[in-house]
């Protein structure tokens, strides 16, 4: 696949929560050499400053409550703008957006004007509710870094973790009660927008309930 910034390839990651798509996406960059858009990253950096956005956003953030799109989608130009002006852009992966039905309209019509709508892949990696919630409940976080250590393939072995070698600790919030409000939340708000990319021809579903090389290859099968 050549990739250029007259021809990038957009990818959309969609999946539950403990899909593993946050892996895939490190692979994805990884291989063909891909920015990255997390609404993860983006709000909590812009939760650090100190004016009224940062601190609203900081406060939303710990409540654990969604922020609104007038502010994600703000974040979202922003970053988009900065790889429209990089000249080794070859392509981008969303990550954790769109978030409702409204952000994908929205996101189409960004990728219409920065001319990126010509090669964008929509991905769902796929798994049951019962898997979800499995996964969730068992995986755990840096006691140092707070590094999330998904309960997946050769992670399931890991007794420190990869980036600093901190203690590996369960999450405190990771309760079967909080994975199924994450399961809630996607069947209300993130399946229209699965069914929406269903519709429009750009969804690729792959099934997630397999080992993290194998998931990739079915990956790497379907953008060829």
């Amino acid at each position: 696949m050549k990739l250029s910034k007259k021809n990038p390839l957009i990818i959309i990651l969609l999946g539950k929560s403990g899909s593993g798509k946050g892996t895939q996406a490190d692979l994805l960059r990884e291989k063909f050499g891909l920015d990255y858009i997390g609404s993860g990253d983006l709000l909590r950096a812009r939760g650090k400053k100190k004016d009224f956005t940062g601190r609203k956003i900081a406060k939303i953030l710990a409540e654990g409550k969604l922020i609104p799109t007038p502010a994600i989608f703000k974040l979202w130009s922003d970053a988009t703008e900065k790889l429209k002006n990089k000249n080794s852009f070859k392509g981008l992966i969303m990550d954790g957006n769109p978030r409702k039905i409204l952000e994908a309209y929205l996101i189409d019509e960004t990728f219409g004007f920065y001319e990126w709508d010509k090669n964008v892949k929509a991905l769902l990696v796929d798994i049951s509710d019962k898997e979800a919630i499995w996964r969730l409940t068992k995986r755990r976080i840096c006691k140092n870094c707070k590094e999330i250590i998904p309960f997946v393939g050769e992670f399931r072995k890991m007794k420190k973790c990869p980036k600093c070698g901190g203690e590996l600790m369960p999450r405190s919030d990771d309760t079967i009660a909080a994975a199924k409000n994450r399961l809630a939340w996607f069947k209300k708000d993130v399946q229209p927008i699965v069914n929406y990319y269903r519709k429009t021809g750009r969804l690729i579903r792959i099934n997630g309930e397999q080992s993290i090389e194998d998931v990739f290859k079915d990956v790497l099968k379907v953008l060829k």
